[in-house]
């Protein structure tokens, strides 16, 4: 049996154990449950990161998430010890999973193919990494004594950038991600808070210097300054969370990705020198990727995903994160990764989708056929909107077909 006292020293069966052993014992543990890096974090939130939550909320760039401004999970931001009662410490982890096959041009290349974020080619990373959180909570009960424990990942009012910083397990980038000098960024993280007293490990020094690749590459300029990404811009979120009409200036912008966007990290040279370095991601990874990529998200083709009903679309991602998206946002971002792609062959597949069940579906769809319309095309496109428009009920759908229109009349009519 082991207990932890309140001047830190671990008392336990073993003699001459000590704070370091401890802290040693807890890595090797993680590292059993998959996860690549282990580190013990401050209970206390950096000035910084406090103040720059505050003006990232007052200047509205949450966008539509509102619960990110409520009063309450503010403030248990701020706290972490507000997250549990007696809390002495928090365990942060890194789970990694692997980058992009493709490099960022041959991505941007692929013209009939759609984008999807490395982390989503597999598993659901929450359902995972919580699977073995709880394990690694279990052990600790086995190491430390039977504490309160509670796990997260992602999913409540956790500053985990954050806390990971101070646990010294990577410095949170320009690009607002945590990156580690061996491993880069690609890796995703976890917390334990125990009520258990674990001696903190030393925060980490950032290494970003004058570096502004992430910033210069974003597709939307959504990293509006380093550190700090508007969510109103971020092809992350629209392509994710929300759950609306994308503002037309920004769907040009999209290229074909069509859930998340990485190229932030493709370009990061941390992320290069970790694909190079002795310390590559893989060579730390014990047996295979925790999140199981699967080449179906591997650029998937475009009309094949727009062919999805709804059956077909909870099947092909049933243990995805895509799931999130459900139908209507997944073929949405692919009606303008269509649209964008240049390629006049999807006409036929996007005239398919234009009574779709889906105002979301029916609208972009509308928008990308304006897009690819041509001198061959564009009357058949014409007439099949202004059908639709006779009995569309959804004011967004309206208004998308009568811009399209409008367009097609102006492009043509006037040649």
């Amino acid at each position: 049996m082991c207990f932890v006292d309140a001047t830190n020293i671990l008392m336990c069966q073993y003699a001459g154990v000590t704070t370091d052993d401890v802290k040693e014992m807890i890595k090797d543990k993680a590292s059993e449950h998959g996860f690549v890096l282990c580190r013990i974090a401050s209970l206390s939130i950096d000035h910084k990161h406090k103040q720059g939550l505050k003006r990232w909320i007052d200047a509205d760039m949450q966008a539509d998430m509102a619960w990110m401004s409520e009063q309450v999970r503010m403030q248990r931001r701020m706290q972490p010890e507000s997250m549990l009662e007696g809390v002495q410490s928090v365990i942060s982890v890194a789970m990694p999973y692997s980058p992009p096959a493709y490099l960022l041009d041959e991505a941007n290349d692929a013209k009939g193919q759609g984008v999807i974020s490395a982390y989503a080619h597999g598993d659901d990373y929450h359902d995972v990494m919580k699977k073995y959180l709880k394990a690694l909570a279990a052990d600790l009960d086995v190491m430390l004594g039977k504490h309160d424990q509670r796990v997260f990942v992602d999913t409540a009012p956790v500053l985990e950038h954050a806390l990971a910083e101070s646990s010294g397990l990577g410095w949170q980038g320009k690009h607002s991600l945590t990156i580690h000098r061996d491993l880069g960024s690609w890796f995703l993280l976890g917390e334990i808070f125990t009520t258990a007293s674990i001696e903190k490990d030393e925060a980490a020094k950032n290494h970003c210097g004058s570096c502004s690749a992430c910033i210069d590459v974003c597709p939307t300029q959504a990293i509006v300054a380093p550190y700090v990404v508007d969510a109103r811009l971020c092809i992350s979120y629209l392509t994710i969370e929300f759950d609306g009409f994308i503002p037309r200036p920004l769907r040009i912008m999209m290229g074909n990705r069509i859930y998340g966007c990485d190229d932030c990290q493709l370009v990061c040279p941390w992320n290069q020198h970790a694909s190079k370095g002795s310390l590559r991601l893989h060579d730390l990874q014990t047996g295979e990727d925790s999140i199981k990529p699967r080449g179906e998200n591997h650029l998937p083709n475009l009309a094949s995903l727009l062919r999805l009903d709804d059956d077909g679309f909870r099947q092909l991602f049933r243990k995805s994160p895509i799931k999130r998206t459900k139908r209507a946002g997944l073929l949405r971002n692919v009606c303008i990764a269509m649209g964008n792609s240049g390629k006049t062959l999807f006409v036929d597949d996007l005239l398919s989708v234009i009574a779709d069940k889906e105002p979301l579906i029916r609208g972009h769809a509308a928008w990308a056929l304006g897009c690819l319309s041509s001198a061959n095309s564009h009357q058949r496109i014409s007439l099949v909107l202004h059908q639709q428009l006779t009995v569309e009920t959804d004011a967004g759908v309206c208004e998308e077909i009568d811009l399209t229109i409008e367009y097609l009349r102006s492009k043509y009519d006037d040649a």
